[in-house]
């Protein structure tokens, strides 16, 4: 996988790890300090190169050391504001790095199964009140979503171009806003929300009014893993999936600060300051009729329960309990949910 030194590679190497999987990473440092990657020592656990996606001779030589059967791509610039003040780099990360992560399954047979994972902001927003469906046009605003859009445009070309002999099955995975423990990453509201809290500070909420698909990181995480497994069986299965919550959990930012207030307890609050910032979206959710329709599907832990369980890894890394134990024991409710859901 790629990507795996980030806040949701690091729980998919987790995952992995819990359910028997034999992992390799490719990735740059871990993009934030502190870093969930390293607070669990991941990089004893699997095996992990340093690499960029920029540098296509490098990755393609990481994977053909691994001879990898399945290859997750989760390596981007994710980050909205970044790509605004980065733009080139954004788009050399989140563009020509699948171009080389492709042309590096390209180069090694053993792969069976590969998966984009892109994210919902792919569509053009026409900020209506139904969800997008994967037949709606691509066409992201801002840089970060326009190429991941680009992205998605990239893995059909190669899909038709070079795949269509059925050695391996490729598809992409559009996921909403995802929560859990260990996201320091800047310019997310729960992180925002966490540091806020841990330092007795207000929580600034720059707009409370916008509409999200939150889910917990999980969600889409084991809907990847299901994309990834049948289509490794039935190239049939190969196309592109949105990931998402139910309507029900399609909450403000501002219900989800309130949400999170009321998990943390101790008189922790919200304030509106909007900061006239660049654009982004205001309303955006997914239909997620087909992942529901084809693989039986559905989302289990409610937005409030997600909330709930990342307020309880966060409160056990400020205690400096083993995160890594919390991790286990939410990975193990959830799974035991999702079989009985």
């Amino acid at each position: 996988m790629t990507g795996h030194t980030g806040f949701k590679g690091s729980w998919l190497c987790h995952l992995l790890l819990y359910l028997g999987a034999e992992v390799t990473g490719y990735a740059t440092m871990p993009p934030t300090d502190p870093s969930i990657y390293e607070l669990t020592g991941l990089s004893d656990r699997i095996h992990s190169v340093i690499g960029d996606v920029r540098d296509g001779e490098k990755l393609k030589n990481a994977m053909r050391e691994a001879a990898p059967e399945i290859v997750l791509h989760l390596a981007a610039q994710p980050i909205v504001r970044e790509s605004y003040r980065n733009p080139v780099y954004t788009y050399e990360t989140n563009v020509m790095g699948t171009v080389h992560v492709l042309e590096a399954v390209r180069a090694v047979e053993s792969v069976r199964s590969f998966l984009n994972v892109t994210t919902d902001k792919v569509y053009q927003n026409n900020e209506w009140e139904w969800g997008y469906r994967e037949t709606d046009p691509l066409d992201g605003y801002d840089p970060y979503s326009n190429s991941k859009s680009c992205s998605e445009l990239v893995t059909h070309s190669y899909q038709k171009s070079f795949f269509t002999d059925g050695r391996c099955a490729i598809s992409t995975a559009r996921a909403g806003n995802v929560i859990g423990g260990g996201d320091f990453a800047a310019d997310r509201i729960i992180p925002d929300c966490v540091r806020a809290a841990l330092t007795d500070q207000d929580i600034i909420v720059r707009n409370p009014f916008s509409t999200r698909p939150y889910q917990h990181v999980l969600e889409p995480l084991c809907a990847y893993l299901m994309i990834a497994m049948r289509q490794y069986e039935d190239s049939r299965f190969s196309g592109s999936y949105n990931v998402g919550p139910d309507d029900r959990d399609c909450v403000t930012t501002g219900e989800l600060a309130d949400l999170f207030c009321t998990s943390w307890g101790e008189g922790v609050r919200w304030i509106n300051k909007y900061d006239g910032g660049p654009h982004e979206a205001n309303f955006l959710k997914l239909d997620c009729s087909r992942m529901k329709s084809v693989f039986g599907w559905k989302s289990v832990w409610r937005v409030s329960e997600a909330v709930e369980r990342t307020v309880a890894w966060s409160r056990a890394y400020a205690a400096g309990e083993d995160v890594t134990g919390v991790m286990g024991r939410q990975i193990g409710e959830y799974l035991q949910a999702f079989v009985y859901n």
